[in-house]
């Protein structure tokens, strides 16, 4: 079960929102691609699988009027593991190709768009967590985020056409960027045709000309790394997701909804659910596929690249905290990276821009609302979804104080996880044989074993305690000098010391000496 501590005892309402009905071409299958060839393509027709030699159909779509386009790629060769870090790295060209196949020219217009790979949008490690606001050219959040910024702005990169036309019966290669090996390239896109066309996106191996491009889909073969084509009967009965490559319906999700905070309480809504996470609401935002490849998801359950608009009508008094989460799972591994994008939050005081890294079981709160008593008090919570992502979130108005105090339960929480880890690691539940009192050199006391030190892990610092995660260990006192433990050998006149004291004594040495590494 999916749990969010921020929402314990409350109850999320659904949005009743709905997607659009512009058609988007997705190509993110394989997500990781080995090597030159077919990734997708809408014209009717074949290509085979370098894996199995079988013919797959394509998934046929022809567009016409609005569209969308989204691409997320990474370039994983063969030999990825003999790759040097300071050498120049391997790369492919991803290219989208516009086929026209009529019998007059096909005429389009882009709206808004970008193209990013990992050399132009790196990963930063410090812009990665947290909430920050966003600048002019906020490039250093990968390219997925970068891209979705684009388009959550409305603007066209200055590298693509406002315009372009396709000659009668004819195909032209759009766009193209480099895939580095063990990179990443993105790319997003809305526009308009007057009439019907159709695309692909092809991997190729250093073309030097458009037409080695287009080459590479006459071949009709498709790239390698289609891992889901041995597991077709279990994405079928969705016991598997894969990724999603084929055309949805849907570029943009919007939902309108009016809350009392002091009426109701605080608000949660389900943003990005799934079948999975909904978070007791039954709503699953997710857009259906009217055409995929046959090792595709069955559905667009990721949403990458489609805006959400989300228009809150809140009555309320004072300051309320805007939070995402994402839910920690029962059961699961270690905290992974839940979402990394960017947020529009606009409000009757002006508009604000974020970039948020969350991780699973998280929650942060995004900016606080100054709400006026006695009428509505709009708000605006606006995204293009990322790559970078893993549905479902939840979206929150709650006051400080419940921000604060789940803080403070998780911080309570963390802290008395790290003492009962501390008593676990230094009680065993059996005591250890000892040598006799004469042998060894430490006067009969048992041999220390060697002391191995775990490197903490980077600590993050959200806006709000993690729900789930591992807590750090607590600060270690002040060093101290380690001290010879005393001779267990008896003295003259007394009794010899008892097991249980000499395995003490030991005990007390070792964490003595533990105290001394931690604090040098």
């Amino acid at each position: 079960m999916a749990y969010v501590a921020l929402m314990a005892g409350q109850q999320a309402r659904p949005l009743k929102g709905n997607f659009n009905q512009v058609p988007v071409l997705h190509s993110n299958q394989p997500e990781e691609v080995e090597g030159e060839g077919i990734l997708i393509n809408t014209a009717p027709g074949y290509a085979y699988a370098a894996e199995t030699g079988q013919p797959l159909r394509n998934a046929e779509y022809t567009f016409n009027g609005e569209f969308g386009v989204h691409m997320h790629h990474k370039y994983f060769p063969p030999n990825r593991g003999q790759l040097s870090a300071s050498g120049r790295r391997p790369e492919l060209t991803l290219g989208l190709i516009l086929i026209n196949p009529g019998a007059r020219p096909v005429h389009i217009r882009f709206e808004n768009g970008a193209v990013r790979n990992s050399f132009e949008a790196p990963y930063l490690q410090q812009y990665k967590m947290g909430v920050r606001p966003l600048g002019p050219r906020p490039w250093n959040t990968g390219p997925g985020d970068a891209t979705a910024i684009q388009v959550l702005r409305g603007r066209l990169d200055s590298k693509l056409s406002e315009e372009i036309t396709i000659p009668a019966r004819s195909r032209i290669v759009l766009f193209h960027t480099q895939l580095p090996a063990l990179g990443i390239a993105n790319a997003l896109l809305k526009g308009r045709s007057d009439g019907p066309f159709q695309m692909a996106v092809v991997a190729a191996k250093n073309p030097q000309s458009d037409w080695e491009v287009l080459s590479v889909l006459d071949q009709g073969r498709l790239a390698p790394g289609r891992v889901y084509l041995n597991r077709i009967a279990d994405i079928n009965g969705r016991r598997v997701f894969s990724r999603v490559g084929g055309v949805a319906i849907g570029d943009a999700y919007q939902a309108s909804l009016s809350h009392d905070l002091v009426q109701q309480g605080p608000l949660h809504v389900p943003l990005t659910s799934t079948h999975r996470h909904n978070f007791g609401t039954r709503e699953v935002q997710v857009n259906p596929l009217v055409s995929r490849m046959v090792d595709s998801s069955l559905d667009n359950v990721g949403t990458y690249g489609v805006r959400f608009d989300v228009d809150l009508n809140l009555k309320g008094a004072g300051p309320f905290e805007l939070v995402l989460s994402h839910p920690s799972t029962t059961g699961s591994g270690r905290p992974f990276t839940a979402f990394r994008g960017s947020f529009q939050v606009r409000t009757e005081e002006g508009l604000q821009e974020m970039h948020v890294g969350l991780r699973s079981g998280q929650s942060v709160a995004l900016t606080t609302l100054n709400l006026r008593a006695g009428v509505s008090n709009p708000v605006r919570v606006s995204l293009v979804y990322p790559a970078d992502a893993t549905p479902g979130h939840l979206l929150s108005v709650v006051p400080a104080s419940q921000v604060a105090m789940v803080q403070d339960r998780e911080r309570q929480l963390e802290l008395a996880r790290s003492a009962a880890s501390s008593t676990a690691t230094a009680r065993p539940s059996t005591l250890p044989a000892l040598p006799d009192g004469e042998d060894g050199a430490n006067g009969g006391l048992p041999a220390l074993s060697p002391l191995v030190l775990q490197p903490g892990a980077q600590t993050l610092q959200p806006a709000l305690a993690p729900y789930r995660y591992l807590p750090p260990p607590p600060p270690p006192p002040a060093p101290g000098r380690l001290t010879q433990p005393r001779s267990s050998a008896p003295t003259p006149g007394m009794a010899s010391e008892s097991l249980v004291d000499r395995y003490q004594q030991a005990l007390e040495a070792q964490q003595q000496m533990m105290r001394g590494l931690m604090g040098r």
